[in-house]
């Protein structure tokens, strides 16, 4: 006979199906403390910003657009001067980030209507419109 026989080799100890999930218990265990949890501490002062947003504020959204905040409609809208005269309503989620406060003493800032008289000042000359 050149073949040995085979055996059947030992039945394990009991403790090798708690060995065989602890490599997965500790991959669980480094996600939470280096992914799952400073993603929700970002989360959580990022709702304290957007609910902590007042008028006067100096935003920028999601998209990339500054201005300052002029009132603050209801819980889910803002109304938000991005040039002189020109307001637009935006989400208050799509607030990226709040870039200025104004000060206690400091007065906010209130848009001026557009007179009649600087409405179209270069066409209105180019045209020969009255100065």
């Amino acid at each position: 006979m050149f073949i040995s026989p085979a055996y059947a080799q030992g039945i394990g100890g009991a403790g090798a199906g708690l060995e065989s999930f602890l490599p997965i218990v500790l991959i669980f265990v480094v996600f939470y403390f280096l992914l799952i949890r400073p993603q929700q501490k970002k989360q959580k002062q990022h709702r304290e910003m957007l609910a902590a947003v007042r008028r006067g504020d100096r935003i920028i959204t999601g998209g990339g657009i500054s201005g300052v905040v002029t009132k603050v409609a209801d819980d889910n809208e803002v109304q938000v001067e991005i040039a002189k005269g020109v307001r637009v309503m935006v989400q208050r989620a799509l607030i990226a980030s709040v870039v200025a406060k104004p000060q206690p003493g400091d007065a906010v800032p209130v848009a001026q209507p557009a007179s009649e008289e600087g409405l179209g000042g270069f066409l209105k000359g180019l045209l020969g419109g009255k100065k």
